[in-house]
Parts: structure tokens; C-alpha cells; sequence
């Protein structure tokens, strides 16, 4: 008789970043005010606090490498996904995408209001991972940094 699976519990739990110089990734992210956790790791690999899911950083070729995959050609276009930084006000929006454009990101789109009554921005880090800035009508950030979305 076979035994029944059970079904696991989805989470996030860790978004890693391949990266080219993870010197001066480290450098960018501790500058954007990212908490690092496990400094042991040196420059291995770097975890990030972030509120919600860890935000870690590795090389890229090692990356590739651990799922198997190649990291020739790398990509120079849009990847198909985004990090977001969801904010509480229109004015955060701004106040961040300044912020981490002075830290050293590249500006892709400054702030505009969005077609379903929000707020957004989109900055790249310096791997050109591409991050929203925004706010946006039912998805609150509370006093524990984590958002939290209406029913």
C-alpha cells in the first residue's frame, strides 16, 4: 500500500540574488539599510533581515552552478520578476527611490501614479535586479515591516 503524502505548508522563506562582485553588493545593500545577519559567512554568501523573507547574495556563477544551470549568457534585458519594497505614503516612495539611487542604483522609472490607484517607482541595484518602490490600495506595511493584505 502506498502512504499518503502530506501536503507541506507554502512559505517564502529566502530570495537570493546572484551577483557579480559580492563585495560591492554588500556594500550596496548595507548602504540601502538592509540588516545583515550571519556576517561569519564574510563574503561566501551575505543574508539580509529584510521583514519578511531573507534577502541573501551569492556569487553568480556559484549560483548557477548549485541549480545545475549555466551562467552564460547572463542576462543584459528584463528577467521576468521583481523585488518590491512596499511603503506606507506616496512621499516614502520618492524618499526611498533618492535614497537608493545615492547609494549607487540606477533610476528606471521615476514615481508616477499607477492605473489602479497606486504609487510606483522601479530602481535597479548594482546587478541590475530590478526593485518596485510602492504603494498601493490594500496592502498595509505595519509597525513590523511586513505587509499585510486586505481580505
Amino acid at each position: 500500500m502506498l502512504k499518503e503524502l502530506t501536503v507541506p505548508v507554502p512559505r517564502l522563506t529566502v530570495i537570493t540574488l546572484g551577483v557579480n562582485d559580492i563585495r560591492a553588493s554588500i556594500a550596496f545593500y548595507d548602504a540601502l539599510g538592509f540588516s545583515r545577519r550571519l556576517k561569519g559567512t564574510g563574503e561566501a554568501v551575505a543574508f539580509y533581515d529584510t521583514g519578511g523573507p531573507v534577502l541573501a547574495l551569492y556569487h553568480w556563477d556559484r549560483l548557477a552552478a548549485d541549480a545545475s544551470l549555466e551562467d552564460q549568457p547572463r542576462p543584459t534585458t528584463f528577467r521576468g520578476m521583481t523585488l518590491a519594497w512596499n511603503c506606507v505614503t506616496r512621499e516614502e516612495v520618492d524618499e526611498v527611490l533618492a535614497f537608493a539611487v545615492e547609494k549607487g542604483a540606477t533610476l528606471l522609472k521615476a514615481a508616477h501614479a499607477t492605473d489602479y490607484g497606486g504609487y510606483c517607482g522601479y530602481f535597479a541595484d548594482p546587478d541590475a535586479h530590478v526593485w518596485e518602490v510602492v504603494v498601493a490600495p490594500g496592502i498595509e506595511v505595519g509597525e513590523d515591516r511586513r505587509v499585510h493584505l486586505a481580505e
